[in-house]
This record gives C-alpha cells, structure tokens and sequence, in this order.
C-alpha cells in the first residue's frame, strides 16, 4: 500500500513540475530578469527577451551607442554602422590622417 501511494504522489509531483513555465515559457520571457532590467534601461537583447533592440535591426543600427558616437567624432567605422568612413572608401583614403601627414611630410616630392 505504501508502495502504491508513493508511487501516485510521485507521479503527481512531475507532472506538476513539467506543467511550470520555463525559461521562454508562456508567461515567462527568456533570460533572467537582471538581464531583461539590463536589456530595458541599455537598449540592448542580452536577455533575447527583446529582439527588436539587437544590433542591425531597424532603429538600433550596428555597434553600441558609444562606439557609434566614436566613429561620427573620429570618422571611423568601428561600430559598423559608417561603412562610408571605413579606410580605402571614397574620401577616406587608407591609413590615417596623421598617417598621411607624416609620409607627406617626410617623403621627397617627385618631380
């Protein structure tokens, strides 16, 4: 008899536990939610509960919002998101600025 009632609570017990909602679960969202508070006050989908805010989608281009404030100050492409200001693109030949000042500066002009 103790056998039989062990085996009822039991089975009752799993399947109990295989009803909970898991992570992504209906009513749960993926991540925990340190990542998800992260995800909201950042913009970003480390959590994966946000897939509009990753990187490339419309309204969040490439590269964090630093690094994209980097390459419109510096004229560098580090984020991905200028593909215009990378080196060897129309106007922005390679090397650097200051790269280029120094060979100008420092090779004999040919005539």
């Amino acid at each position: 008899m103790t056998l039989l009632r062990n085996l009822a609570l039991s089975t009752l017990l799993l399947g109990t536990v295989a009803c909970t909602d898991m992570n992504g679960g209906s009513g749960n969202p993926p991540g925990t939610a340190a990542t998800r508070t992260l995800d909201r006050a950042a913009g970003t989908n480390t959590s994966g509960a946000y897939p509009a805010q990753s990187d490339g989608r419309p309204g969040n281009p490439p590269g964090t919002a630093a690094e994209r404030t980097l390459d419109r100050a510096a004229g560098t492409n580090t984020s991905g998101a200028y593909p215009m200001q990378s080196d060897g693109m129309p106007g922005n030949p390679p090397g650097t600025a200051a790269g280029r000042a120094i060979n100008r500066a420092t090779t004999p002009a040919t005539r």
